[in-house]
């Protein structure tokens, strides 16, 4: 399983997620209404999107910049995380979109690659949403993911956030794909 490997689509390229590309994801990431729905909604502050978002990313190997084909402009990131061999699972989430893009499809087609990829090494994929993220809970859900939990995480000198824990299996995602193009999902 190589989570640095190029993963694309037609309309979408994503890219492992290097060093060099603090400037390119902080140009989609500083608009305050990208993050509005998320537990974190300073992401928009660069030394709070360096310090935590970006340097995250560098540190999990598995994060990837999304970059619009027809325009090769960069529209936002996900990534890879939390692979557990025991249960052969893996975590996709930290997603973003520039808002030019929400409501297109572009978050379950960019899924989609993520998860026709992932399934060749893995059992079950979860999804971390956060509690009050109700636009990326419907985006998950149309996945085939369903929920199957609430956690909360720590964070040291900041409130604690809640989250939803939502799974799809390899065999769900197989019969899911077995009976839809997904372009619609």
């Amino acid at each position: 399983m190589n989570l640095q490997t190029i993963l694309q689509n037609q309309q979408w390229l994503l890219l492992p997620v290097t060093m060099d590309d603090f400037d390119t994801l902080f140009q989609v990431a500083s608009d305050p209404v990208v993050w509005a729905g998320h537990p974190n909604k300073e992401q928009y502050k660069e030394s709070v999107f360096r310090n935590g978002f970006f340097q995250t990313a560098i540190e999990s190997k598995g994060a990837y910049k999304i970059i619009d084909k027809a325009t090769e402009e960069c529209i936002g990131s996900s990534r890879f995380y939390e692979y557990d061999a025991n249960s052969n699972s893996i975590v996709i989430g930290y997603t973003f979109f520039a808002v030019k893009y929400w409501g297109k499809g572009v978050n379950q087609s960019v899924k989609k690659i993520m998860l026709d990829y992932i399934f060749q090494f893995v059992d079950e994929v979860h999804f971390h949403v956060g509690a009050t993220n109700i636009r990326s809970q419907i985006a998950i859900g149309r996945t085939g993911a369903v929920k199957i939990g609430e956690r909360e995480k720590v964070n040291p000198g900041k409130p604690t956030t809640s989250y939803y824990v939502y799974a799809i299996t390899s065999n769900q995602w197989q019969k899911i794909t077995d009976e839809t193009s997904l372009r619609d999902i």
